[in-house]
Parts: C-alpha cells; structure tokens; sequence
C-alpha cells in the first residue's frame, strides 16, 4: 500500500504522524472533490480524548493555510493532511486506512495508546427520569431514524448534571468522522429539543468499530 512522503507543503521536512494509505487516499480525495473549492482543503485529524483504552478521533477537511507553524503538515499525490501540534505526540506512527469489512469505510489504526489515567469509561446511570426519558424520545424518533441510514445508532448510556452520555454503534462507531456527526447532529438535535442539556458526550469504544462512514467537511 502506497503512503505519504514526509514532505511539508512548505518544501521542508517534518516527521510523518499519520500516513495515508493508497485505498484510503481514493476514498478521501473522492469525498474532497464534492466540496467547495475541493483543491484548498486539507484532511486534518486530531485526537479528541480517550475512551476504554484508546484514543478518538476527528477527521475533516479545512484549509491547509489555516496549519500553524508547529502542525505537522505532509503532501503526496494530490492529498496534504495536517495533524495539530497537540494531537501529533500520540499519532506518530498511526495510518488512515480502508477497511472493506461491512460497508466499507475508513479507519485509523494507531500504535499508540492514552495514559492509564485518561481511559476512564461511565457505567449506566438511571433513565427513568423525565430527563432521560425525553432524551430517549429525541434518540428514537429523530437521531438513530436518521443515522441508520449509515448503518448507525445512538444509545443513551446517563445523564447527569445536563450532560448527555451517549455510545454510538453499527456503522457509527469506529468512525473518524463520529466527533461531527455529534456535535452537528446530535447535540444539536438533543438540545434543541431538550434545554436541559447542555452538552454530549461520547463514551464509544472506537477502536472495537469495523464500519465507519464518511462525512463532509467540518464547518
């Protein structure tokens, strides 16, 4: 499988953080060509937290001239991809990938695992309150009817203090892209319908997804 050079579009050299593979790179310049002015956009990927062992992720495309001097920014074969200076400590060595299991969708596999102390997970609160309840409601009725036409699910784990704890599944988890599709989507939805809450969070095992999906940029 081809990867990327460890060339900067600067014309310097930076360590490679996150390799692309040849499968993966058709899949994403193919996504890229659907947006706005496709040829300015970078893929970013950044890591967001940790859950149950592993690191989550973000992926998205955003222009490349909005790196800083201190991301790490590589370019081969029409595709520059740039990993934010915080994220590219704990990416180092990690590859984007096709995974054809299921549906098909993009991965990212990563040697690199988080701190015993930042792999905290929350157990099943109680949700029979009318919070919670109501919650559920907006999960049934809007969310999951719209993201099981990816293949995915959105199941209410808690809620505590106005916070929403949500484990994505099917075709949701294991997706770079699962850190959009909640914070556009779903904490959208679920605050617009329920004031309560104030904010989602997602406590999916990630690295067990073996069916991700793609999504447009970032906005």
């Amino acid at each position: 499988m081809a990867e990327d050079d460890d060339s900067r579009t600067d014309g310097s050299k930076a360590d490679v953080t996150v390799s692309v593979t040849s499968e993966a790179r058709a899949v994403v310049l193919d996504a890229r060509a659907q947006e706005t002015d496709a040829e300015r956009l970078a893929l970013w990927v950044e890591v967001t937290g940790a859950r149950q062992g592993s690191y989550t992720y973000d992926i998205y495309f955003q222009a490349a001239t909005d790196a800083g001097s201190n991301d790490h920014v590589t370019s081969s074969d029409g595709l520059t991809v740039v990993v934010p200076e915080s994220s590219a400590a704990r990416l180092i060595g990690a590859r984007l990938d096709y995974s054809d299991e299921g549906d098909g969708g993009l991965v990212i596999l990563n040697p690199n695992t988080p701190p015993i102390a930042d792999t905290g997970a929350i157990a099943h609160g109680d949700l029979s309150s009318d919070l919670a309840q109501r919650v559920l409601t907006v999960l049934e009725q809007q969310v999951n009817p719209s993201i099981a036409m990816h293949g995915g699910r959105a199941d209410l784990v808690a809620v505590e203090e106005g916070v929403a704890y949500l484990r994505l599944s099917g075709g949701c988890q294991g997706c770079g892209l699962a850190t959009v599709t909640l914070s556009q989507g779903i904490e959208v939805a679920l605050r617009d319908s329920v004031p309560e809450i104030s904010s989602v969070v997602d406590v999916t095992d990630h690295a067990g997804g073996a069916n991700p999906f793609y999504e447009p940029a970032k906005k």
